[in-house]
C-alpha cells in the first residue's frame, strides 16, 4: 500500500488554512463586534447574545450548542464528513477562550476593551465584518466549517429538497431576531436597534464572504488569432499545463482560413499567458474576457443536485392479453415496470382449473413464480349475470365454448360469448350484472389478494369499437354508456380491474 503524499500535503494544507481563518475570525469578533455588543447570526452569534445578557461565557454557550447538533447529526451526516467540523468546533472553543483572556477588558465588565473608542460602534462593525468574512471564506475555501447552523442545514438538505442558503439565512434570521426577547436589551426601540445591527452583520458578513470565494476562482477567456497558432498551443500545453482547443476561423475581409485558440484559465495566470504569448508571436491578436464561471477538471466542482430516479419496481402481470397489459400499466403508471409473460419467455398456456376466480388467479401466480421466481401477480375477471344465477362467472372467457357438463372449452372467442350471452338472456328483462376481478399478488412468497367490483347491466345489443371481451354489452351503473363505447381513460377510472389495480398499486406502495 503506496502512500499518496500529494494528498497528505493538501489535507494538511487544508487544516492549517482552516486553522489561520479561525484565529482571524475569533480576533475579529472579540476585538471589533463584542465590545460593542454587537449581535451575529449563526451558533457564535447566539452565544455572543445570551452572553451579553446573561453574562453566561460566550465561548461554553458555544461549545454546548455545537456539541448537541454533532450528536444529533452524526448519525445523519457520518463521521467522514464531520471530521473538519469537528476539529474547527474544538479549534474555535480554545481561540475564542485563549482570546478573551488575553484581551483587556472594560472596566467593571466581561467586554473586551473598545479599540475603536466610544461611539464606533458603526465602524467597529464594518471592520470586524470585512475580517470575520475573509476568515469564512479561508475557512471554507478550504473544505472546513465552524459547526452550528452549518450542520443543520446540511443535515436537513440531505433529507429535502431545501437549499444550504435558503437554511442558513432562515436560521440567522431566527437568531439575531430573537434579541427583541431580552428584556436586558432595553426598550422594545433599543432591542430593534440592536436587531438592525445584527442583520448588517449579517448582510456584509456575507457579502464580503461571497466576494472572497468568486474572486478567488475568478476564471477569464482567451481567443488567440496567430498565424504561429501550433507553437502556441504547444507551449499553453507543455509549459502552462493548459488544455487548448482550436477553432476553425474564417477572415471575412481576408477570405483566409485562420485557426482560433480558445483557453480557459485562472485570472492569475494572465500575465504569463500574455508573456508566453508575446515570446513567440508579438503580433498576435488576442481577447481576453471575464467569465462567470467554469466547471470541470482543473476548475471548480460543479456543485449541483441531481434528483436521482427511484429505482421502479419489476413485477410480472401473469398474461399475454396486450389489452390487459396495458390497460394495467395505465392505471399503475410509471411507478413500477410491469412486465407480460412474454417479456420473461414464457409462452405457455398456464392452466385454469380453479372453481372460483381467486382459485384461477392464485393458480396463475402460483405458477409463474415457482418456475421463474419472480414477484408477481395474475388476475382472473368474471361476469356475473344475476339471472342466470352468477354465469359465466369463472367461465366467462370461454363460455361459448363450455359443454353442457359444465367444462370449459378451450376457445376464446369473445363474438361468440357475446351471442351466447345475449341469447340466454333474450328474453329476460332481469339484466342485473356486475364485473368482478380478483387479483392475487405474490412478493417473495407472501401472497395477498385484492377484489375489483362494478354493478351495472347487460344491454340488448352491442355498442361500441372499444375495450375487449363483453365490454360492447356490459352498461356500468350510473352511465349511459358501455365500456366500448367510453374512452380509456374513463373507463380505466371505474372499472372492476382499475379499482383491483388499484388496491394493488395502493398495497405496493407501502412495500
Amino acid at each position: 500500500m503506496t502512500v499518496n503524499h500529494q494528498v497528505i500535503w493538501n489535507e494538511a494544507k487544508d487544516y492549517l488554512f482552516i486553522t489561520l481563518g479561525l484565529v482571524m475570525y475569533a480576533i475579529s469578533f472579540t476585538v471589533f463586534l463584542m465590545p460593542y455588543q454587537i449581535v451575529a447570526g449563526g451558533v457564535t452569534g447566539m452565544s455572543a447574545i445570551i452572553f451579553y445578557a446573561t453574562g453566561f461565557h460566550l465561548e461554553n454557550t458555544y461549545i454546548i450548542i455545537n456539541g448537541i447538533l454533532l450528536i444529533i447529526a452524526l448519525k445523519t451526516l457520518g463521521w467522514k464528513f464531520l471530521m473538519k467540523t469537528i476539529y474547527a468546533i474544538l479549534a474555535l472553543y480554545v481561540i475564542l477562550k485563549f482570546a478573551q483572556n488575553i484581551i483587556p477588558k472594560q472596566e467593571g465588565t466581561d467586554l473586551p476593551f473598545k479599540l475603536m473608542g466610544e461611539g464606533q460602534d458603526f465602524m467597529s462593525m464594518i471592520i470586524g465584518c470585512v475580517i470575520t468574512g475573509v476568515a469564512l471564506a479561508l475557512v471554507f475555501s478550504h473544505n472546513g466549517s465552524t459547526g452550528g447552523t452549518d450542520i443543520i442545514a446540511a443535515s436537513v438538505n440531505k433529507y429535502h429538497n431545501i437549499s444550504l442558503g435558503s437554511v442558513l439565512l432562515a436560521a440567522d434570521f431566527c437568531i439575531i431576531g430573537s434579541c427583541m426577547f431580552f428584556p436586558q436589551f432595553g426598550t422594545y426601540i433599543e432591542r430593534a436597534h440592536k436587531v438592525m445591527f445584527g442583520f448588517c452583520v449579517m448582510a456584509m458578513e456575507n457579502y464580503v464572504l461571497d466576494y472572497v470565494m468568486n474572486m478567488r476562482r475568478q476564471s477569464v477567456q482567451f481567443m488567440i488569432f496567430s498565424k504561429k497558432w501550433q507553437e502556441i498551443a504547444n507551449a499553453i500545453g507543455t509549459k502552462m499545463d493548459h488544455g487548448v482547443t482550436i477553432l476553425d476561423g474564417h477572415g471575412w475581409y481576408t477570405g483566409k482560413q485562420m485557426k482560433v485558440l480558445c483557453i480557459l484559465a485562472k485570472k492569475r495566470e494572465s500575465i504569463n499567458m500574455f508573456r508566453l504569448i508575446k515570446m513567440i508571436d508579438p503580433n498576435a491578436f488576442v481577447s481576453q474576457s471575464s467569465v462567470i464561471g467554469v466547471y470541470g477538471e482543473g476548475f471548480d466542482e460543479m456543485k449541483v443536485g441531481i434528483k436521482k430516479e427511484k429505482k421502479k419496481m419489476k413485477i410480472v402481470f401473469a398474461t399475454n392479453n396486450q389489452n390487459k397489459l396495458m390497460e394495467v400499466r395505465k392505471i399503475l403508471g410509471n411507478a413500477f415496470d410491469v412486465q407480460s409473460l412474454e417479456d420473461i419467455g414464457c409462452h405457455e398456456d398456464i392452466p385454469e382449473k380453479g372453481q372460483t376466480l381467486e382459485d384461477n388467479a392464485l393458480l396463475k401466480a402460483q405458477y409463474v413464480a415457482k418456475k421463474y421466481h419472480v414477484n408477481c401477480f395474475a388476475d382472473d375477471t368474471g361476469l356475473e349475470v344475476e339471472a342466470l344465477g352468477g354465469a359465466p362467472g369463472v367461465y366467462s372467457a370461454r363460455y361459448a365454448a363450455k359443454t353442457e357438463d359444465g367444462i370449459a372449452g378451450k376457445g376464446h372467442d369473445s363474438e361468440a360469448n357475446m351471442r351466447k350471452l345475449l341469447h340466454e338472456l333474450e328474453n329476460n328483462n332481469n339484466r342485473k350484472a356486475r364485473f368482478r376481478t380478483i387479483i392475487a399478488l405474490i412478493i417473495d412468497g407472501k401472497v395477498t389478494t385484492f377484489e375489483g367490483i362494478v354493478n351495472g347491466e347487460i344491454t340488448r345489443q352491442r355498442r361500441g369499437g372499444e375495450g375487449f371481451g363483453y365490454d360492447p354489452i356490459f352498461q356500468p351503473e350510473g352511465y349511459s354508456q358501455t365500456f366500448a363505447e367510453m374512452s380509456v381513460g374513463v373507463k380505466n377510472q371505474i372499472s372492476h380491474r382499475a379499482r383491483a389495480v388499484q388496491k394493488l398499486a395502493d398495497y405496493l406502495k407501502t412495500i
